[in-house]
């Protein structure tokens, strides 16, 4: 069993990191109070190749696995939660399963503009009525000739505001039980009937542009259908396996945000003539904070390491958003708690850590449904 990384893993995790000590930490501020990401940050990333990471090199991408992109995440959270989720999002839900089930036709249209951030894309599952419940979906795709038309709203889709390309999620068979008769669709931005609606006021990850999508009459080509007619929920069951994956990368990296903002502040803040981080009520917090953190980071990585093996994922993948978003949102309390009345003020960037947190026990699969995955895997 090897715990180490290797070279070209260490190699783009430095990469990684250097960007976002440079280019994203000192944006993230704006990010947040603009809401928006800086134009120049997603340009430089398809500089990098960030946006094709998992993309195979055929269509322009790196060619690199699930692991490769969680620890990209890891470092990108790190700094700017916001432009972490927008390249979750793009590779994971998005590149990830045009890669996976699209015709050639569909792969060769998508994934090198996917792979060069020419184009980035966006996932249309949850529906006002349809959040943890995915399969209660209500928009419909119906047959026109060639054609399908799609009607419906969509709620809460991530990189909404700035997507060239939306993964949707319609029924196709209404008469079929509600997990049967889906199917996904790969519709453009500039597909007549689509358009983007009104931009979601958030508590945290403000830079992430979050959207309503509605479709009125929307027609797309039987060729945009993406997998199999009627076998969308699996299809769309597979990438959210890969999408918490993502997000538990992104959870250790705010986490780890919040234990290095804990313990700069715990060794220049002074009371009773001593800095705060010589009293072991502090110490056990950055002590706790350090063994989830790690505790985390194995369990995201030992879930990336079975998917890119082609091996079954969905027990571990939900292991890992579980406790890396249930200990992010504690690191996160405990870091401003540290912080005390100052760690209350958008004087210190932790207050923005602790908003940015909470998302991560929400999308993806909240956090009882991971329970709820991981307990049914158990008892079969």
């Amino acid at each position: 069993m090897e715990f180490e990384l290797d070279e070209d893993q260490r190699m783009l995790r430095d990469m990684a990191r250097d960007f976002a000590d440079k280019e994203l930490a000192p944006r993230a501020r704006a990010h947040d109070r603009d809401e928006s990401i800086d134009p120049q940050v997603l340009s430089q990333m398809g500089e990098l190749g960030l946006w094709g990471l998992t993309t195979p090199e055929e269509f322009g991408g790196a060619g690199l696995g699930i692991l490769h992109l969680a620890l990209v995440l890891e470092e990108v959270n790190r700094a700017c939660a916001s432009t972490g989720v927008t390249l979750s999002v793009h590779n994971s839900l998005v590149a990830a399963p045009l890669r996976k089930f699209g015709s050639d036709e569909l792969r060769r249209r998508w994934l090198p503009k996917l792979a060069s951030g020419e184009v980035i894309g966006a996932y249309c599952l949850s529906e006002a009525n349809s959040g943890s419940d995915a399969a209660a979906l209500r928009t419909q795709a119906r047959p026109d000739g060639a054609d399908w038309v799609l009607n419906g709203t969509k709620m809460w889709v991530t990189n909404g505001g700035i997507a060239g390309v939306f993964l949707v999620y319609a029924r196709t068979d209404p008469a079929a039980p509600k997990a049967k008769g889906i199917t996904a669709f790969v519709v453009p931005r500039d597909a007549p009937g689509l358009t983007v609606g009104k931009k979601e006021k958030k508590t945290g990850i403000r830079g992430s542009t979050t959207t309503e999508v509605l479709f009125d009459n929307c027609r797309v080509s039987s060729k945009a259908i993406l997998g199999e007619l009627n076998r969308g929920f699996p299809l769309a069951m597979d990438t959210l396996d890969g999408g918490r994956i993502g997000i538990a990368a992104q959870a250790i990296g705010i986490a780890q945000a919040c234990l290095d903002a804990s313990i700069k502040y715990s060794k220049e803040r002074t009371q009773f003539n001593q800095p705060i981080g010589n009293f072991q009520a502090i110490q056990w917090k950055l002590a706790d904070m350090s063994a989830g953190i790690e505790a985390a980071r194995l369990l995201t990585h030992k879930a990336a390491w079975l998917r890119d093996q082609n091996l079954p994922c969905a027990r571990a993948a939900s292991h890992a958003k579980l406790f890396a978003s249930r200990h992010a949102n504690w690191c996160a309390d405990e870091c401003l708690q540290i912080h005390g009345g100052a760690g209350y003020t958008d004087d210190f960037h932790v207050e923005r850590l602790f908003r940015d947190a909470r998302i991560t026990e929400i999308y993806e699969g909240v956090t009882d449904i991971q329970r709820l995955v991981i307990a049914r895997s158990l008892l079969g």
